[in-house]
């Protein structure tokens, strides 16, 4: 089976074993914002044809490929939900050659009754060992997900990763901020200031005050916003002392951990590949 998860900005594939092994691998900038005139099926055809043309006739996609904007829409399927649920509501789409489904993303809505939705998440969480618990996925829109008997319950998203850019590139705090290596001890002081009283837009003109008083280091200011931001979202969204499994790249992994250690909790990194699994998984609930 050919495994793809397929974002806006970029474009993974793996190609599975029947025992969900990967057997090989391949990454392009080819998001669906990048595929000309949504032709995503001659796309496919040019990253993945070699392996078409060695016989693999089951195709698997997650991610934006799956939105309004992608090859078909896959509508989102209400928790609670896990890779059982999601084989069984998987889109075809038409392809010579392949048998090719899109996998929805998720709907749930918040302790306010305000609509959440994910789309790809889904997929790593199916990748992942543990059946029960809390799973924080870190980005732009970072996930936290509710998890019991291996299917998602319940989920909140946080607005930090766009949110960091943002400030970054289009606020007076950018103009303090130069590119620089992440400041640990600086990342350190944003989540204990994120622990203090006081609301979010507060803290952050701390960061403007703590650099015009000396008190900040301009190298350092990026890594304590991101602290900050982090610390906020972390402090919102897991209970002290709670386990979390956390499927990110090692850097965010890394940068998330000492956040929930802060919170008194306990930190686990997901496996590697976990939208591979993910895929894999769904894959074979499909096409046993």
């Amino acid at each position: 089976m050919i495994g793809v998860d397929w974002g806006t900005t970029s474009f993974r594939a793996w190609r599975l074993g029947r025992d969900g092994a990967v057997l090989g691998a391949r990454v392009a900038a080819r998001g669906i914002l990048n595929v000309q005139d949504g032709d995503f099926a001659n796309a496919l055809r040019e990253l993945c044809g070699d392996w078409l043309a060695e016989g693999e006739e089951r195709v698997l996609l997650c991610g934006m490929i799956g939105s309004r904007q992608g090859w078909a829409e896959a509508p989102y399927l209400p928790c609670p939900a896990g890779a059982a649920e999601l084989a069984e509501a998987l889109v075809e789409v038409p392809f010579a050659g392949a048998h090719i489904r899109l996998v929805p993303g998720l709907s749930a809505h918040d302790r306010q009754n305000v609509p959440e939705v994910m789309r790809g998440e889904e997929t790593q969480i199916a990748g992942l060992d543990s059946a029960d618990g809390l799973v924080c996925l870190p980005g732009s829109h970072s996930k936290w997900a509710r998890v019991e008997a291996g299917r998602v319950v319940g989920f909140e998203t946080y607005f930090s990763g766009e949110t960091f850019a943002a400030l970054r590139s289009a606020t007076i705090l950018g103009r303090m901020m130069p590119d620089a290596p992440t400041d640990l001890d600086a990342f350190d002081r944003g989540l204990a200031r994120a622990g203090d009283q006081g609301h979010l837009l507060h803290h952050l003109f701390g960061v403007r005050s703590r650099g015009l008083a000396g008190a900040l280091a301009p190298a350092a200011s990026a890594s304590y916003l991101s602290g900050l931001l982090i610390g906020h979202e972390v402090g919102a969204a897991m209970a002290t002392g709670a386990h979390v499994t956390i499927v990110a790249n090692a850097q965010l992994t890394a940068l998330y951990t000492r956040a929930v250690v802060a919170r008194g909790g306990v930190a686990t990194q997901a496996p590697p590949e976990a939208t591979a699994r993910g895929l894999a998984r769904i894959g074979a609930r499909t096409w046993p």
